[in-house]
Formats: structure tokens, C-alpha cells, sequence
């Protein structure tokens, strides 16, 4: 199995070699980002997508708000049982991502990458029927400036934050349990409360993954362990930046 961790531990090159790692590091960095901002952009389309197929102006027996109806698509992915085989497909896929990829091809680590963010998309058009267009856009906007500085932070700082990753994990781990206890409360202080905290935790996450994936970085790897580093990591950001902004849209989001 491909050691994606234990970079830092292997032996230092020499210095003659500087200016080729820091070009290969920048080179490894920039995949990384690049495919995740792919990641996020086919979510984003494949989100708009299904919305734009699933309503209508014209009246259905399926109204959503007195302007708004639901085509026999918008009823089947929206109301209908299958919207649990939507929601819960990308969940089965970011495991079958994770425990899978060190076996994979750097073309099908890259393919599944795609088919989990499109997937992602689907199962995210219901927030255009619950926030405006305009706040959705504004939150992406803010999300993307916030998820920049504290990426660049990560990556940039000499400082070594590897002990956060305990204390946010643990932090995923409640944000977890409290969001299924709050199914039954239905209560919007708790859900105000895991919002704000769940912001706090990817954010931290974020600047940790950033530096995370900058350790991972070896010279001396392979091209296939590179591109399978490179997919991995752009799923770690990807994630931190879709669950930042699914949280301060529920808390700055303006609701239909």
C-alpha cells in the first residue's frame, strides 16, 4: 500500500535538489487544487441541473411554493423514496473512494472522483428550492474567499498544527451525533448552534488537510501514487469546502 502519511519521515535530499521539489511540490499542489475546483464546479452544474429539470411554472399536481411546481422528475428525485438512494449514493462512493484508491489506476481514482462529485450535485439541488439564488451564490463567494486564506495559512505557515487533527475529528464526530439527535428535536437553537460549530471545525480542517496534503508530497514517488495522492487530497478539500459552505448557508442563507 502507497504511504500517504509518512513523507516528513523519509530522508532529506540534498540541497541541490531544492529547486526541483519546490517545483514538484507546486506542481503537486496545483493538480490538487485543480481538481478540486473541478470537483466543486461539476457539483455545482449537476446540482443546477436536476433543479432546472425537476420544476416548473406551469401547474403539477406537485406544488413546492405558489409560483413554484414539481415536474414527474422533481417528484421522483425530491419526494419520492428514491431521493434516499440519491442522498445516500455519495456516501457509499467517498468510502468506496477512500478504502479502495491505493488499488486503483490514476484514470479511475480520477473517474470515480468525478462520478462522487456529480453525484454530490444530485443529491444537492433541493437547496434551490430552500434558499434564494442570490444568497446561495453569495455564500459560495464567501466560502470560497474564507476556504483561500485559510488554505494559503496552512500551506504558508511554519507552524505544525498535525496535533488539530484529534480535536477535530472529534469535533465531526458530534457535529454527527447532535445533527441525528436533532432529527427527532427539531430544534433551531441546536441546529444554529451545530451550524456555527461546524463552520469553526472546517475551517480548522481546512488549513489542516492543506498542510496534511503538502506533507504527503515525495520527490521521489511514482507517477501513479502522485495522481492518487493528488485525487485524495482534492477529496479532503473538497469536503472541507462543501461542508464550510453548507454550513454558513444555513446560517446567513435566505430562505423561500
Amino acid at each position: 500500500m502507497a504511504d500517504y502519511r509518512n513523507a516528513s519521515m523519509r530522508s532529506v535530499p540534498a540541497a541541490g535538489t531544492r529547486t526541483d521539489i519546490d517545483q514538484g511540490l507546486r506542481s503537486y499542489m496545483l493538480k490538487v487544487y485543480n481538481l478540486m475546483a473541478g470537483g466543486l464546479a461539476l457539483t455545482g452544474i449537476a446540482a443546477y441541473a436536476l433543479y432546472a429539470m425537476s420544476v416548473t411554472t406551469e401547474p403539477t399536481a406537485y406544488q413546492v411554493r405558489p409560483d413554484l411546481f414539481l415536474t414527474d422528475l422533481g417528484y421522483t428525485v425530491f419526494v419520492s423514496p428514491l431521493k434516499w438512494v440519491l442522498m445516500l449514493a455519495p456516501l457509499a462512493m467517498v468510502f468506496f473512494l477512500s478504502f479502495r484508491v491505493h488499488k486503483m489506476s490514476v484514470q479511475a481514482a480520477q473517474a470515480t472522483f468525478w462520478s462522487y462529485a456529480a453525484m454530490v450535485g444530485l443529491s444537492l439541488a433541493t437547496i434551490f428550492l430552500v434558499y434564494t439564488q442570490e444568497s446561495i451564490t453569495q455564500v459560495f463567494f464567501i466560502t470560497a474567499a474564507s476556504f483561500g486564506a485559510l488554505s494559503l495559512w496552512g500551506y504558508t505557515t511554519k507552524r505544525d498544527i498535525s496535533g488539530w487533527g484529534s480535536f477535530l475529528f472529534m469535533g465531526v464526530i458530534g457535529i454527527v451525533i447532535a445533527m441525528v439527535v436533532n432529527i427527532f428535536l427539531a430544534s433551531p437553537a441546536l441546529t444554529f448552534a451545530i451550524s456555527v460549530i461546524g463552520v469553526l471545525v472546517f475551517a480548522g480542517l481546512t488549513a489542516y488537510d492543506t498542510q496534511q496534503i503538502k506533507e504527503m508530497y515525495y520527490e521521489g514517488d511514482g507517477s501513479a501514487v502522485m495522481g492518487r495522492k493528488a485525487v485524495m487530497g482534492a477529496l479532503r478539500l473538497y469536503l472541507d469546502f462543501l461542508n464550510m459552505f453548507l454550513f454558513l448557508l444555513q446560517l446567513f442563507g435566505n430562505r423561500n
